[in-house]
C-alpha cells in the first residue's frame, strides 16, 4: 500500500480537493459513542466509502502508517496522549497536504488562534447540531477555514505571522523531542525525563539543546513560555 508521503504528492499532483472528492474520512477522537455518531453521521450525508477511527494521536499515526493518508481529517483537541494544539502539530507534519478540522468544546479565542495558527483547516464545536456541522465541513473541504461564530481572532498582521512561524518551528520537532518538551512543561527535571523515557541523561541532554535550537530559545523557561503560547500541551 502506498505510503502516506506518496499518497501526499499524489494528491499535489491532482486538482484541488473538493468536498465531493473526500472518501475516506479518519477521525481521532476517544470517546467511543462521539466517534460512532460522527461516523455515521458523515457516512449518511457524504456518501463516503470509507470513515476510520481512532482512539489516540499515537494510534492514528500508525493508522496513517499503515493504511495511507485519508483525504479528511477530523481531531479532538484533547485526547489521551495528546492535549491542546501537540496533536495538530504533529499530524501536520506527517500528513502537510491534508486537511484537519479540530472539534473540541472548548471554544477559548487562544485555543481556537492557536489551533488555526498552527495549520488547522477550521475549528467546530462539540455542540454543533447535524445540519451546521455538516455545512462547515463542507465549507472547509472546500478550502474555506470555518471557525465558530463566536470567535474574535485576538491577533493580527505580525503576531499572528509570529504564531504561525512559532507553530512552523514546533512542527519541526521529533516525537522524541516534542515527549520530552511535553516533560520539561510539566516541570521535570533531566534525570526524571531520563527516566520516565528509559534513556541515558547525556541523550535528554543533547535532545534539549537540539530543541533550543529549533524553537529560537534560550533557556527552559523561555521553551515553556513559548510552548504555552501556541496552546501546544494542555493540563491534564
Amino acid at each position: 500500500m502506498a505510503s502516506a508521503e506518496m499518497q501526499s504528492q499524489d494528491r499535489a499532483a491532482s486538482p484541488r480537493l473538493t468536498a465531493d472528492r473526500v472518501r475516506e474520512i479518519l477521525i481521532v477522537d476517544d470517546h467511543p459513542l462521539m466517534c460512532d455518531a460522527l461516523a455515521l453521521t458523515l457516512k449518511i450525508s457524504f456518501g463516503l466509502r470509507n470513515v476510520r477511527t481512532a482512539r489516540s494521536l499515537a494510534a492514528a499515526q500508525e493508522q496513517i502508517r499503515a493504511q495511507g493518508a485519508p483525504d479528511a481529517v477530523i481531531l479532538d483537541l484533547n485526547l489521551p496522549d495528546a492535549k491542546g494544539a501537540e496533536g495538530l502539530v504533529t499530524l501536520r507534519r506527517q500528513i502537510p497536504d491534508v486537511p484537519i478540522t479540530m472539534i473540541s468544546a472548548d471554544l477559548e479565542n487562544a485555543m481556537i488562534s492557536a489551533a488555526m495558527a498552527a495549520g488547522a483547516q477550521g475549528y467546530v464545536s462539540k455542540s454543533l447540531g447535524r445540519e451546521a456541522l455538516v455545512d462547515s465541513l463542507r465549507r472547509m473541504w472546500e478550502g474555506e477555514r470555518v471557525t465558530p461564530d463566536s470567535y474574535q481572532p485576538d491577533s493580527v498582521g505580525e503576531e499572528d505571522a509570529a504564531r504561525v512561524e512559532l507553530a512552523r518551528r514546533f512542527a519541526s520537532l521529533t516525537p522524541q523531542q516534542m515527549k520530552i518538551l511535553r516533560l520539561i512543561c510539566q516541570g521535570k527535571a533531566n534525570k526524571e525525563i531520563s527516566y520516565e523515557l528509559s534513556i541515558a541523561e547525556a541523550t535528554v541532554k543533547t535532545h534539549i539543546t537540539a530543541i533550543m535550537s529549533k524553537i529560537n530559545a534560550r533557556r527552559r523557561t523561555q521553551a515553556v513560555l513559548l510552548a504555552n503560547s501556541v496552546r501546544l500541551f494542555e493540563p491534564a
